[in-house]
């Protein structure tokens, strides 16, 4: 894609197969939301990124630098052993970045395991302070692996943007970079049996919220955060071992572990959201916030400490046999600190969406701040490499969210209805390119979130880049017999109702509780297609239905196979209902109904992970 391409397409086919065309209005709304945002790339006759294999011919001599930093002097060819990387080449005309990849991600030839799909936050144990966190990781990794599961498929871990009352979706996180601290196991923390009669009475005032069955992150936030200063204020954050980790992870990430925390101690004195800061603290290069990082040293040490404690907890969470498979949301909060520290990348005059569908009429606004195709890559994807890389830390696989996006997003326009939008095509190429060589250096697969509205030959393509698609049950119109090896198969997600809420129908009534119009006659839909799967009589058991449909999945050619914590315990409530918010649904935040010190004793889950794992090998 050239940096002058118009990237808007003019018109496009709804789900109906009706022809829709762009207003002129919506477009000159986006073409300015493209060329408004902070920090504008200038025309240039020379592309910035030039997708290249070893061996090939370049259009003029220049001088090559490989990524590790190796000059290979002026050249006008690439060599035969140009390694897999991010290469410069510097030419009269500029600097140009070659981007060298495979031409697949990362997949085992004969991948075929299964695993659990967990909500962290809803994962209890009766040691956890109200909120799942990463030992409890842990114990289901190390359970998971008994059973010989192949995989632990974890909710997305990032941290939303600061404040009393924490982000309750971990699809819009405040980044997807850094980590959440309200994951951390406060007792593993190192130095916290130093000072275990200090914190007693937090430990246990935390532990009495594990009897409330929704999650109150704000409660776990404040008990957590007490915690992690008095640990800190004893000095935990000075010994050798501390000091290392933190030096070493400083090293890993480059200068944005220190933004992170710089960010996070201008945020606890004047709120998250950077767009209300003061002018001079706006941008993370400005003087105003250099001066913040001296002054608050000590605290930006701190939040440093964080990041590594949850590193650090995370790495022996994956360390016990399955492989987590982390799951990458399609964006940030706004004024969040991704969209801080990358602003001049982001359309800051228009959201992220969807178009008109079955399932939204009107379309939908998830105000989500796009990246700018041609700034995207004026940057050499730096934005979107970190992210990976953040991504595939500690993990075995990676699930990304509404992969579509890579392909082209739905872009809506700042005070515009949904389906005012237009869509936005983007470098997939590239982005594909990006996406195979960190799944390679990572040695992680990836399964892509293709459902809902994608275009003609995107599944296609994802396949011939070794990118798993995804096969529900509850869409799918064949068998589970009849789906691809190069797939992820599943009954449900966490936007869909759960078996037991299906059949019961009580899925039904929790939407008409929050006040959404249940759509009846897609339920039913729905529920034939369990029925029909599980081969079971329309007024049988709801554990015969489990079991029955999950043994057609284990029985498919798919290459990997989840089942949800939810379903083995038969939980009826979904863990989000689209379309709803506090007080209406606590979405995100229902505790599952029984503590996971209890599932390796629970006679149905171990006899549904024996289904799941027939035919598999164990891990």
């Amino acid at each position: 894609m050239s940096q002058r391409a118009d990237p808007i397409e003019p018109t496009w086919t709804d789900v109906w197969g009706r022809s829709r065309t762009v207003s002129a209005e919506s477009h000159a709304a986006l073409a300015d939301a493209m060329g408004g945002a902070p920090g504008g790339v200038p025309p240039s006759d020379l592309d910035p990124v030039r997708l290249v294999n070893a061996g090939e011919q370049l259009p003029g001599p220049g001088q090559l630098t490989l990524e590790d930093g190796t000059d290979l002097g002026v050249t006008a060819s690439l060599p035969r052993d140009l390694p897999h990387g991010y290469h410069r080449l510097s030419t009269e005309a500029g600097e140009q970045l070659l981007l060298c990849a495979p031409p697949r991600c990362y997949l085992p030839a004969h991948l075929r395991t299964w695993g659990w799909s967990v909500q962290l936050a809803t994962a209890r144990s009766r040691r956890s302070w109200g909120i799942g966190d990463l030992d409890d990781l842990r114990t289901l990794a190390g359970w998971s692996s008994r059973l010989g599961a192949g995989l632990l498929q974890v909710s997305p871990l990032g941290a939303p943007t600061p404040g009393p009352d924490p982000e309750a979706s971990p699809y819009f996180p405040g980044t997807r970079r850094f980590r959440n601290p309200l994951y951390l196991a406060i007792g593993s923390i190192p130095g916290a049996e130093a000072i275990a009669d200090q914190l007693d009475p937090l430990a246990r005032a935390g532990e009495a919220l594990n009897a409330e069955r929704i999650v109150d992150r704000a409660r776990v936030q404040s008990l957590k955060q007490r915690a992690l200063e008095q640990i800190w204020a004893a000095g935990a954050g000075t010994g050798t071992a501390a000091e290392q980790g933190v030096a070493a992870l400083r090293d890993e990430l480059g200068a944005s572990l220190r933004q992170w925390a710089t960010y996070s101690v201008v945020a606890e004195r004047l709120g998250g959201d950077w767009r209300r800061w003061p002018d001079d603290l706006r941008h993370p290069g400005s003087p105003g916030v250099a001066r913040e990082a001296a002054v608050a040293a000590g605290r930006v040490a701190f939040h440093e400490w964080v990041q590594w404690l949850l590193d650090d907890q995370l790495r022996a969470a994956g360390s016990l046999g399955p492989g987590l498979v982390h799951d990458l949301p399609i964006g940030f909060d706004p004024g969040g600190f991704d969209a801080w520290s990358w602003q001049g990348q982001l359309a800051q005059g228009a959201s992220m969406g969807a178009p008109p569908d079955l399932l939204a009429l009107d379309g939908q606004d998830w105000g989500l701040p796009p990246f700018v195709p041609h700034r995207l890559r004026a940057a050499g994807y730096r934005p979107f490499i970190d992210t990976l890389r953040a991504s595939l830390r500690h993990a075995g696989g990676l699930r990304i969210d509404h992969i579509g996006g890579f392909f082209r997003g739905w872009w809506v326009p700042a005070g515009r209805s949904s389906g005012e939008g237009a869509y936005v095509r983007f470098p997939s190429a590239e982005l594909l390119a990006v996406l195979a060589l960190e799944s390679e250096r990572a040695g992680a697969w990836v399964v892509g979130e293709d459902l809902g509205t994608i275009e003609s030959g995107v599944r296609q393509t994802l396949a011939d880049r070794q990118i798993l698609s995804m096969r529900l049950v509850y869409f799918e119109d064949v068998p589970p017999s009849e789906y691809p090896w190069s797939a992820q198969a599943l009954i449900t997600t966490h936007d869909l109702p759960t078996v037991a809420g299906l059949w019961s129908g009580s899925d039904l009534s929790d939407q008409e509780r929050a006040g959404v119009t249940p759509d009846v006659a897609s339920m039913a839909m729905l529920r034939d297609r369990v029925l029909r799967v599980a081969d079971q009589p329309s007024g049988g058991g709801v554990h015969d239905v489990i079991l029955a449909t999950h043994a057609a999945l284990a029985a498919s050619p798919s290459a990997v196979i989840v089942a949800t914590l939810e379903d083995a315990l038969v939980v009826e409530e979904r863990v989000n209902l689209p379309g709803t918010v506090m007080p209406a649904r606590h979405n995100w935040s229902i505790g599952l109904p029984s503590p996971i010190e209890e599932l390796e004793a629970d006679p149905f889950v171990t006899r549904l992970a024996a289904i799941m794992a027939t035919g598999r090998p164990r891990a």
